[in-house]
């Protein structure tokens, strides 16, 4: 009786303890932080983009002789109507839907000149744009030369070049059916500008500049138009040219810029695409439409060490057919054109 007494006893002296611990237990429980779950949910893999096309650099090289073959494109000319003519018919052939801008534009000396802007576009039901251009008008003088300064020059580089660029890549587009919609946009009469003090910042001849641009900037092919950003190729066909970080550009679309120059590294193009901001282009076709249309375009144009500025050939007779670079071109247009293809 005792022994079983003294055993009781211990068991109640041990239970008090654990019947106290019970209930706090469960409220650590029920009070305890949810912890992380160990599986992460995953996002949903995008499907996969279409191979880039590849590039054909001898095909561009084609492009900008053609152009060159008609002689300068001096804006009132036969051989300005000529090339304009076949590049509607190449894009038509392309299958762009193709729209043209006709209207007199007013040069720095008074002048009355004709103007026909050229736009071609790919799936243009498509709200999302991606807007490419380059100039296809030349130098009606040659007054960077030390003779000859009153003739008009070939502009194989300072024209031909963006154009025989796009028209390369165009021929790809009708196949592209993701992403964006692709609208290229042929400015003319950007060339025709004040001699003295040509694309500086230095007097009031920047206006005379870009007149092209300037009248889509102010009536846009479609009513209220934007696109996600735009690519503008000027000088883009010399040998060894590099490109730099353009200041205009810099200013208005940074962020494009840094696609672009981080896609031509990544194919191998890093030595071209040079990471370095150079403040060398007073104006050009990319302003009116960072300015007034405020779509972010970059303009992908040659800085040249040797000038601190253009090419040497830039607005001279040696803007010919010998300064241009197949793999030049085939740099600037296999960058462009895996931006565009990879854009969703």
């Amino acid at each position: 009786m005792g022994t079983r007494m003294r055993l009781q006893g211990h068991s109640k002296k041990g239970s008090w303890p654990l019947l106290w611990l019970l209930p706090l237990a469960m409220l650590l429980v029920t009070c305890a932080p949810d912890e992380p779950n160990s599986v992460k949910e995953e996002a949903p893999a995008l499907p996969a983009l279409p191979p880039t096309p590849g590039f054909d650099q001898d095909s561009a090289y084609a492009f900008v002789q053609k152009q060159v073959d008609f002689g300068p494109r001096v804006p009132g000319t036969p051989g300005h109507k000529a090339c304009a003519d076949w590049m509607v018919a190449k894009l038509q052939g392309f299958g762009a839907t193709v729209i043209e801008q006709t209207a007199s534009v007013t040069v720095f000396n008074g002048q009355k000149l004709p103007m026909r802007n050229i736009i071609a576009s790919w799936n243009p039901q498509a709200k999302e744009r991606v807007l490419l251009l380059a100039h296809y008008d030349t130098r009606p003088f040659a007054d960077k030369d030390d003779e000859r300064t009153g003739e008009p020059i070939l502009g194989a580089n300072d024209g031909g070049s963006g154009v025989g660029i796009l028209l390369e890549i165009a021929r790809h587009l009708a196949v592209k059916q993701h992403g964006p919609g692709v609208d290229m946009l042929f400015t003319d009469v950007e060339d025709y500008g004040q001699p003295n003090g040509a694309m500086s910042a230095d007097d009031n001849s920047i206006a005379t500049w870009a007149l092209g641009s300037q009248y889509f900037s102010k009536n846009p092919h479609v009513a209220g138009y934007t696109a996600r950003f735009g690519i503008l190729l000027d000088m883009c066909g010399a040998k060894d040219a590099r490109f730099y970080r353009e200041a205009i550009s810099m200013r208005y679309a940074p962020a494009i810029v840094g696609r672009i120059w981080k896609t031509g590294s990544a194919l191998g193009h890093g030595e071209r695409f040079v990471a370095e901001t150079k403040y060398f282009v007073g104006t050009d076709d990319h302003l009116a439409i960072n300015e007034r249309l405020r779509i972010p375009t970059v303009d992908i144009i040659e800085y040249n060490a040797g000038t601190g500025a253009f090419p040497p050939s830039w607005h001279t007779h040696d803007d010919n057919m010998d300064v241009i670079d197949r793999t030049t071109l085939g740099v600037v247009g296999s960058t462009v054109m895996e931006v565009v293809w990879q854009e969703r």
